[in-house]
């Protein structure tokens, strides 16, 4: 008789609120992650209680925000009217309570359903809300989601406003680091965004006159714009933009109610069709839709009443009408542009002369580079067929848009045995390699037309399916991972060069990382420990007792597949590879890959770092 397993009343489970997101974190936050990545939940975990701050802000209540982060504890704190005094325990930890299901109370806010900062209360190990308001202040404090002990309300002269403190938990967010530069950048977006509004970092504090404009205007060089930035405002609407002098594909920020859709939405495609109808009527030719954006820089940023997302998230826009008997986005933003766009076309004919040279030096070039790019995509898809450099995963960004709990990642490699290790070590769902045949090119200074004639380019670009834009980006994080040593570096050197020459936004939108590979292996005949240092071998070795085999990793085609899971598994660790805001991109990649020889021998003698125990490391390995 086949076995058939029972279903009953005894399989039927009812989770409370808290159970059921910290089984289910990713439906409330996404993806967790350690905080490598700008979308990791610890990120998440912030905006959720800053996107309630912004919310008071945009009602009017409070112009000041301050954050203190510490280590692993996160303060914030806002000037507004405060949480209702007996509310304050239900509106973090009542599912279905907020005050964003009253559209009285907040119009057109970021707040989408009352669930985040009860995410934040349940995902947190330490999680304290206090709210001050009509000179009385109330307080809570919760641990892993559960009421420990609240205050009554009692008199104060505390400013108004809500004071939110949580520790993420540990155990959910492994090995977790919240990084400032992502933190900064996830402010500035706020105060672009919200004019009038100071919100202070550290005691660093963060402030924005001109919005969009200062957006691009901090994210691009001056000496690298072909025109000044174009800034249109209207009511519920507001859009910048310019084009590159050098920078090849297009880059789009966009924005609803003050929530950065990092993955676009009705607005974005909305906007890339406006610009597009604009400029072909402006000038009364049929100009190919990629001409037009080729080189774009924008920004573009929405305000709707209740808001559609396609995510808990909130990274994309699903929402086609901007409310209630109002018209549709698309509509909206289109006829915005038809009007304001060309009304300062009309009125600024120097700048209309620059785009529409930009707009035929690209048709040119692409004329030029059409037979080119064909044999260049033939090549990439027989390459494809035949798995030669690219061993692919079963699922890609794309189709991850709705569900951010997955990631997609592309791992570069040189070398038949590294990749080797990776691809058997590899999730096959979610993980590809990309296998490089020696050094890249040193692509400085080159023009597009090398990115289609050099085969290792042509093939990655094919792989990752950027060429003309982001939008078909296929993985989420695109990972080099080469060797710890000289030659190793030199190729980590060589492919950050040719993203940052051809496609910069990749970088900016933070995709590239650097994967971290144990040095030292250190075990006994009971315990093993993998470590990424000096400080970490040694730890490791005082635990152990006796004299442990210590193992030295000097290339990644060492390290087994069974061990390599570990290290690309759920504890991978990654650097991301982040630009300074002090210098720009062609300062940078002239300083380090132009001909100032000299310059950057200088540079390295004087930031060169020698170990003391450097001998003592290579001593104490076994071969």
């Amino acid at each position: 008789m086949e076995n058939q397993t029972t279903y009953t009343e005894d399989n039927i489970r009812s989770l409370d609120w808290k159970e059921h997101i910290r089984m289910r974190p990713g439906m409330y936050i996404g993806k967790l992650g350690d905080g490598s990545s700008p979308d990791d939940g610890i990120y998440i975990l912030l905006k959720e209680v800053l996107d309630n701050c912004i919310d008071e802000f945009v009602m009017g209540a409070g112009k000041i925000i301050e954050i203190i982060i510490k280590d692993s504890q996160v303060k914030v704190r806002d000037y507004g009217r405060g949480i209702p005094l007996g509310k304050v325990v239900d509106v973090v930890s009542k599912m279905n309570t907020g005050g964003k299901y009253d559209s009285r109370a907040f119009k057109k806010s970021v707040g989408l359903n009352g669930v985040g900062t009860k995410a934040v209360n349940a995902l947190s190990s330490s999680f304290i809300v206090e709210s001050n308001r009509e000179n009385k202040t109330k307080s809570a404090a919760f641990e892993f989601g559960n009421l420990l002990e609240e205050t009554n309300p009692s008199e104060s002269s505390r400013r108004r406003g809500t004071k939110v403190t949580f520790v993420p938990d540990v155990g959910i967010f492994k090995n977790y680091k919240y990084r400032l530069e992502y933190v900064e950048r996830m402010i500035k977006y706020y105060v672009y965004l919200n004019p009038g509004l100071t919100i202070d970092l550290n005691g660093e504090k963060f402030f924005s006159e001109n919005g969009l404009k200062d957006l691009l205007t901090d994210q691009t060089s001056e000496n690298d714009l072909l025109y000044p930035i174009i800034h249109l405002r209207g009511e519920d609407i507001e859009v910048a933009l310019t084009h590159s002098k050098t920078q090849y594909s297009e880059e789009y920020h966009s924005f609803v109610n003050g929530q950065n859709t990092t993955q676009g939405g009705t607005h974005q495609t909305a906007f890339r069709e406006g610009l597009v109808k604009t400029i072909r009527e402006h000038f009364g030719k049929n100009y190919e839709a990629s001409d037009i954006r080729k080189s774009i820089i924008s920004a573009v940023s929405i305000k709707v009443m209740e808001p559609i997302f396609e995510s808990q998230t909130k990274t994309k826009l699903g929402s086609t009408e901007m409310g209630a008997k109002m018209p549709s986005v698309r509509s909206y933003i289109v006829d915005f542009l038809n009007t304001q766009l060309d009304n300062f076309l009309h009125k600024n004919p120097s700048v209309t002369e620059l785009i529409q040279k930009k707009i035929v030096q690209a048709e040119k070039e692409r004329k030029e580079l059409s037979g080119i790019r064909k044999l260049a995509r033939e090549r990439a898809k027989k390459a494809n067929v035949h798995n030669k450099k690219l061993r692919d995963c079963r699922v890609h960004l794309p189709d991850l848009k709705k569900d951010r709990r997955l990631d997609s990642t592309l791992f570069i490699t040189e070398g038949d045995s590294a990749s080797g290790s990776i691809t058997k070590s590899r999730d096959v769902n979610t993980q590809a390699v990309f296998s490089l045949r020696g050094k890249p090119l040193n692509s400085y200074g080159m023009s597009k037309k090398i990115v289609y004639e050099n085969e290792e380019f042509n093939l990655l670009q094919a792989a990752l399916r950027i060429e003309d834009s982001l939008e078909d980006l296929r993985y989420n994080n695109i990972v080099i991972a080469t060797d710890a040593d000289v030659d190793g570096m030199h190729i980590r050197l060589l492919l950050i060069t040719f993203f940052l020459q051809f496609f910069p936004e990749l970088i900016k939108e933070g995709h590239l990382y650097i994967l971290q590979t144990p040095l030292f292996r250190v075990r006994d005949k009971k315990q093993t420990f993998y470590c990424y240092s000096q400080k970490e071998r040694k730890d490791a070795t005082q635990k152990l007792s006796g004299k442990p085999e210590i193992t030295r990793f000097k290339g990644l085609g060492e390290i087994s597949p069974d061990e390599f899971k570990y290290f690309i598994g759920d504890d991978i660790r990654l650097d991301p590879v982040m630009l300074d805001k002090n210098i720009t991109i062609e300062e940078l990649l002239e300083f380090y890959m132009g001909k100032n020889t000299q310059d950057r021998q200088k540079f390295i003698i004087d930031n060169l770092k020698v170990e003391v125990d450097l001998i003592e490391q290579e001593n104490d390995t076994t071969p």
